[in-house]
């Protein structure tokens, strides 16, 4: 298994695929995907790179900006989430600073969820989340 690697400049315009799949595809839409971000700055790169082979579906989605990471996880809920987190900190044996929102309960735009990921970071842990900047108008 793993995730699928995409620019970090293509971060947005993939937020924004998965909202219109959701949108033709799934009626209900009820936490049709979810949003987590995990912060591995303080984890080796050969180290990232086998936790993302060994932890991820093969739909889901990574972008990240330097060690700051975002993967987008289709139909997944929030504690479906928190479980992927958790398989990285046990991977790593430390705890990460993360993060999830879910479309549609935290956002029904790629801008609405990337603004509340950037509140949760700041609010949590200080983290303003510079990297998403060039990507909402708020």
């Amino acid at each position: 298994m793993a995730g699928v690697h995409f620019t970090f400049d293509n971060f947005k315009q993939l937020l924004d695929l998965s909202i219109g799949l959701v949108q033709r595809l799934d009626e209900n839409r009820a936490e049709s995907f979810t949003l987590l971000y995990c912060d591995f700055s303080k984890v080796k790169q050969t180290d990232i790179n086998s936790s993302l082979e060994q932890i991820l579906r093969n739909s889901d989605s990574i972008s990240n900006s330097k060690s700051d990471y975002f993967f987008i996880l289709p139909y997944t809920d929030k504690y479906g989430a928190a479980i992927v987190k958790n398989m990285f900190s046990e991977f790593f044996a430390k705890d990460l600073n993360s993060c999830v929102v879910s479309y549609p309960i935290d956002g029904e735009k790629s801008e609405a969820l990337i603004e509340e990921l950037k509140n949760l970071a700041g609010a949590k842990y200080k983290n303003d989340l510079t990297c998403l900047n060039s990507f909402n108008p708020y």
